[in-house]
């Protein structure tokens, strides 16, 4: 038994390599990562031949690491970002707790006031979620993973439609996804629709992966469809430079720190004489 009363493990020499290989990988980007996202850089290195192996060989080994506390591996090394406990039932033991909860409250604003354009990014890659938070900040983020379904397509149509009533500047929506046929028809196919249900209009752009892409950042293939190259395979590095230029387009960063500026300065004015308030001074 280990330190976490579970029976210790003791990989094979092979998957002892892997598995200190793939920490290596999650503790090389500044967010957490799901098991898909770790595949496909392994993949890239060459460390598995195929995508069957991800079912039948990481997937298991990544359980049983995390499972057993294997060195630094724990249950929530990785995202899972399929399942979220919906918690009920809570709430404040007192009427002093409340108060004092009131008054950490902090102020928001909207960020799109003060802007030129409103912007979304939309992205094939669900297992991609974390990365696009990261670089990013107020943008509202869309992951299809796949063909997006008809009631996710109508919701964003309105989205944009309110969107356009609060703002009244053009929108802007930047599309990242796979280079390969079937990540070209999917977002043409599902801005088809959006566009058809939706009262106002909106500019499309394919931020990437675009022909010549994978000249350009030197992408490996993907090695089941030759002449095909998957977001994934992009290093953390060059996803990061490629996200921000194509934002930074639209986007006045300087608006969104006066903005935040402002938040900040409203709420230590708030919690400072809520403060007072509570406290009868």
């Amino acid at each position: 038994m280990n330190g976490n009363g579970v029976k210790a493990y003791w990989p094979r020499r092979e998957q002892k390599a892997i598995l200190d290989r793939a920490f290596e990988l999650v503790q090389g980007v500044p967010y957490q990562v799901s098991a898909r996202w770790l595949f496909y850089a392994l993949l890239q290195e060459g460390t598995y031949p195929d995508k069957e192996s991800y079912k039948g060989k990481l997937l298991p080994l990544l359980a049983k690491a995390r499972k057993c506390f294997y060195k630094d591996w724990r249950p929530d090394t990785l995202s899972d970002d399929t399942r979220e406990a919906i918690i009920r039932g809570d709430g404040f033991l007192d009427e002093i707790g409340w108060l004092e909860a009131v008054g950490q409250a902090e102020c928001r604003l909207d960020k799109w006031v003060n802007q030129k354009f409103y912007v979304e990014l939309w992205f094939e890659a669900k297992a991609m979620r974390g990365q696009f938070e990261h670089y990013t900040d107020h943008i509202t983020l869309r992951p299809f993973g796949g063909d997006p379904s008809i009631p996710y397509k109508w919701a964003i149509a309105k989205e944009l439609e309110q969107a356009s009533e609060d703002y009244e500047i053009p929108i802007i929506i930047i599309y990242f996804g796979d280079l390969d046929p079937k990540g070209l028809t999917i977002p043409e196919s599902a801005v088809r629709d959006i566009r058809d249900w939706c009262k106002v209009g909106f500019e499309f752009i394919r931020g990437g992966l675009n022909p010549g892409d994978e000249v350009r950042y030197s992408i490996m293939e993907n090695p089941e469809k030759p002449g095909t190259y998957q977001w994934e395979a992009l290093s953390d590095e060059v996803a990061g430079e490629v996200i921000t230029r194509e934002i930074n387009r639209f986007i006045s960063q300087g608006s969104f720190s006066e903005t935040e500026q402002a938040e900040q300065d409203i709420t230590e004015s708030f919690q400072e004489r809520w403060q007072r308030f509570i406290t009868g001074g």
